[in-house]
């Protein structure tokens, strides 16, 4: 469905998997940028292939193939930042997370181009992401909105030390229902892996802006540290060594963990009648 650049793969169970920063396509912006590996260094690499077993749980999937660098799908559409205080990257990012500018001199975005990839892109993908969630709540009374997401263990830019491997965000306990998160969080912990809940990430406008329990709509975005499903280099990253190729059996451990998380969800959401 849709265009080549958003996709939407529609399934029945009432479950809605976006997926926002997947995509690599910088448009016709590369003469424009200091160079095309530095504007996609942030990309969630393979999580699309990581989670693409959603779709044998008959999971609705949202899924751009615009990069991030291109217009942030999941930033304030107003340029707000979501973190105040803390450092992060725009609605159109004119540097990556490390700090490391994406343009060449007098080549970024002015307020009218923004304006414009706003509308092309950014409005489009929430409007998918709105059309699914109401046509399951259709057919379901209660629907789990899941946002999935992963970002490179250590960024010092961003967070001091290594981030835990699952970082669940639920706008501080107000786009989720508690039992929910209570129920990942536990799927997410044991011997092998970390995780928290709304700890550096809270989730981003698509969680903020979809989840509300009250009306029947569950939001958690889950952001994966990338060691977690990819050998991830310690330190500081080079198009030498970034993004390592996708290892479906280095993966596979954190793909069943995954799943769990996932058959969590749609079970929350059948129960709530």
């Amino acid at each position: 469905m849709t265009g080549a650049w958003l996709t939407v793969r529609r399934g029945n169970a009432p479950l809605v998997v976006s997926l926002p920063h997947t995509g690599t396509d910088l448009r016709d912006l590369e003469p424009r940028l200091v160079s095309p590996w530095l504007a996609r260094k942030d990309a969630d690499w393979w999580i699309d292939r990581l989670y693409d077993f959603a779709a044998e749980l008959d999971a609705t999937i949202v899924h751009t193939a615009i990069s991030r660098t291109v217009i942030d799908v999941n930033r304030d559409p107003s340029g707000v930042s979501l973190y105040p205080g803390q450092a992060t990257t725009e609605l159109c990012p004119t540097t990556t997370f490390d700090g490391e500018p994406l343009y060449r001199d007098g080549q970024a975005p002015d307020a009218e181009e923004i304006e414009a990839r706003r509308l092309a892109y950014h409005a489009p993908y929430h409007a998918a992401l709105r059309a699914e969630i109401e046509r399951l709540r259709a057919i379901h009374p209660t629907v789990v909105l899941y946002d999935c997401h992963s970002i490179r263990s250590e960024i010092p830019r961003l967070f001091e030390g290594p981030l835990p491997n699952f970082n669940i965000g639920t706008n501080s306990g107000k786009a989720a229902d508690a039992a929910l998160t209570a129920a990942i969080a536990a799927l997410a912990t044991g011997p092998n892996w970390t995780a928290v809940t709304n700890g550096r990430f809270k989730g981003g406008i698509i969680t903020r802006a979809f989840g509300t329990p009250e009306s029947g709509v569950h939001a958690v975005q889950m952001e994966l540290a990338c060691r977690t499903y990819v050998n991830e280099p310690v330190g500081p990253v080079s198009e030498a060594n970034w993004p390592l190729p996708y290892d479906p059996a280095y993966a596979e451990p954190i793909r069943a963990t995954l799943r769990q998380i996932l058959n969590t969800c749609i079970l929350f959401a059948a129960a709530r009648r």
